[in-house]
């Protein structure tokens, strides 16, 4: 597998370099039968390539920034890259005057010798868990490529740069499940960590209050990596925790209201697995779950945050926008102050409830989705686009209103529909999620 600690190992050895590495990715996005024209709306060829000869350069002569430095990756067209503008899928923003910084989490990354390719596409402004995109077109998931079936979203292309060998890593947003939700639609990894640790700055912002900065790659090894290095931590080898004795939730309100049978089927199998392994498994409601839609009941907090931020452009070139962006974020012009105060103040007093609940658990276990993915002709009308929209993002987004740390598994047999298990940790509790989620992996692999 192409995993960034075998990917280090390698190049250490000499039995890659860095410039064959980003040939090989770059050959994977420019193959006319491939979805690169679809998953990157900027290439960095020549930059790249001159960056991956410097690595090996620096390698040759013992001064390599970091084991992983050469190795390529994809970024997310949300973040500010110097000298470019940050379009975030859009085309009102085309013309925009370029960043003149690079965002902190891109310029960690860089800084620690990664190769970035380029920009991927992404949900118009990255409000949606589909990753429908009608300006750039939308990048497809690799299962049943032939009917095109959605890739999920926000971070769209950043999940099939990586299902596709286009990239080692990649870097997404999520503020309601956009890393989670294309790693499981794509049969890849996805991370949300703990909001406050990975810096913001430099992202074009959907809900501050909710958006974190994530990674999506081939194992939880490498997310744990790139997640740690955005986070100005140091990178250390990953020590999956004992599956025997360790105490999973899973809860029976919400989750699986509306799931579909491939998907059930998948996650009880996975349930199995782990039990198997000696994990106590334990199935039981979670109130304080249940007040979470009683507290988005007066509008929540990302349309109302979108707006405020979008609405100048709105009013200059809401023309230009996907209308169904367009309307989920305008949704946000009618929710008075009142009550964004009242339900930011819940949200406060929900974090504390949950986590009286949880407290006696190491981790909470669920489908990180209720469907598989759908064709992307079937959401066509804006109902079922509306609909499976916000069946999709249910149970991922719970983790973003409750401010924890989640991660999405695939959990489906080789041939299989793409089906996630996501894991969910405690606030700040993400390097204790990682070790959990490396064992999970294991005894799903094994």
């Amino acid at each position: 597998m192409n995993t960034l600690p075998a990917l280090a190992q390698a190049l250490a050895t000499g039995h890659t370099t860095s410039r064959a590495l980003v040939e090989q990715c770059l050959a994977r996005i420019a193959d006319p039968n491939g979805e690169g024209k679809r998953v990157f709306l900027k290439v960095h060829t020549e930059t790249a390539l001159a960056q991956a000869d410097a690595a090996d350069a620096l390698r040759r002569q013992g001064r390599a920034p970091s084991a992983y430095a050469g190795i390529p990756i994809s970024v997310k067209d949300l973040f500010d890259i110097k000298g470019e503008p940050t379009p975030a899928g859009s085309t009102v923003l085309t013309d925009a005057a370029p960043a003149t910084t690079t965002a902190p989490a891109v310029a960690r990354l860089e800084a620690a010798g990664f190769v970035v390719l380029g920009r991927t596409n992404m949900t118009e402004f990255a409000f949606s868990g589909l990753g429908i995109n009608p300006h750039y077109n939308t990048p497809r998931s690799p299962w049943d490529r032939a009917t095109g079936r959605i890739p999920g979203g926000s971070s769209s292309g950043a999940a099939v740069s990586i299902s596709d060998g286009m990239a080692f890593a990649a870097l997404g947003t999520d503020t309601g499940g956009s890393c989670r939700i294309p790693g499981a639609m794509c049969g890849v990894v996805g991370y949300k960590p703990t909001a406050r640790r990975v810096p913001i700055t430099g992202v074009l912002p959907l809900a501050p209050s909710l958006d974190s900065v994530g990674p999506l790659a081939n194992s939880v090894a490498c997310c744990a990596i790139i997640d740690a290095i955005m986070a100005g931590e140091a990178p250390t080898t990953l020590t999956p925790s004992p599956l025997a004795g360790l105490r999973l939730a899973i809860p029976t309100n919400i989750m699986f209201n509306g799931i579909e049978d491939a998907v059930a089927e998948a996650f009880e199998r996975a349930v199995a697995t782990l039990e198997a392994a000696g994990a106590h498994i334990t199935r039981l409601a979670f109130p304080a779950m249940d007040e979470v839609a009683q507290a988005n009941s007066r509008g929540g907090l990302s349309a109302p945050e979108a707006f405020e931020w979008h609405r100048k452009l709105l009013a200059e070139r809401g023309a230009g926008y996907d209308p169904r962006v367009r309307r989920r974020i305008e949704g946000g012009m009618s929710v008075s102050a009142a009550d964004y105060i009242a339900t930011r103040n819940l949200r406060a007093e929900i974090i504390a409830r949950m986590n009286a609940q949880t407290q006696d658990f190491d981790a909470l276990l669920a489908p990180t989705c209720p469907l598989l993915p759908p064709s992307i002709a079937s959401l066509d009308p804006e109902e079922a686009y509306n609909r499976v929209n916000l069946m999709q993002l249910r149970n991922t987004a719970l983790g973003n209103f409750l401010d924890r740390c989640a991660i999405s598994l695939p959990a489906n047999r080789a041939g299989e529909a793409p089906v996630g298990l996501m894991l969910m940790g405690e606030t700040m509790g993400d390097a204790k999620l990682f070790r959990i989620a490396s064992a999970v992996e294991a005894a799903l692999a094994g």
